[in-house]
């Protein structure tokens, strides 16, 4: 597909999948944007690889996510397409998981989501056009032992997107998932092998 001169919205694009999500968009012609928290060298390998724009924006800080999102509304227009990627893991079993742990991957994975999504819709629903992709994971679908927080953040993740679609789909706003097995990133390579089968 042909992405020229769109303008891309990717979260958490420093590393993983985002990483790959960026590249991939900017080499099919898309003017890419993306969110990084703490790695601020990956980032600028990002930017200088595909020619895509960093913006240091943490997940959990909506007053930030409003601001980033109006400054490139001021710098570019319009967003064409938002990609709510960024997220992390906190493992632990359930009887050992005190609730900010639990907490702390919801408010990233889940709230996060929502807050970019808000933000960036409005332009969106006044153009009567955009996409939103929300990554969700394997993990939402059929659970993972360790990772309740994480499944229940990313299984939250998929019926937030059937809403969001039923909502803004017929308003020329269209919201889809995807849902990645297991892929070899920073995230992953911390957790057990016999989850990863």
């Amino acid at each position: 597909m042909d992405f020229e001169d769109k303008v891309v919205l990717v979260t958490g694009g420093s590393r993983g999948i985002g990483r790959a999500i960026a590249k991939e968009f900017a080499a099919r012609g898309a003017v890419v944007f993306f969110t990084y928290n703490k790695n601020e060298e990956a980032a600028r390998e990002v930017s200088g690889s595909c020619d895509a724009n960093a913006i240091h924006c943490p997940q959990g800080d909506a007053e930030r996510i409003e601001q980033a999102v109006e400054k490139l509304l001021g710098q570019m227009g319009r967003i064409d397409v938002l990609v709510n990627n960024a997220g992390v893991t906190s493992d632990q079993f359930f009887m050992m998981m005190p609730f900010d742990q639990w907490h702390k991957v919801l408010d990233v994975n889940l709230n996060g989501a929502y807050r970019w999504a808000k933000a960036a819709c409005r332009s969106m629903l006044a153009a009567q056009k955009g996409s939103i992709i929300n990554i969700a994971s394997v993990a939402g679908l059929v659970g993972t032992a360790g990772q309740a927080n994480y499944a229940a953040s990313k299984g939250a993740i998929l019926a937030f997107t059937r809403s969001l679609a039923a909502e803004l789909g017929p308003k020329g706003v269209r919201v889809n998932a995807v849902v990645p097995g297991f892929v070899d990133t920073d995230m992953t390579a911390k957790m057990p092998r016999q989850i990863k089968r």
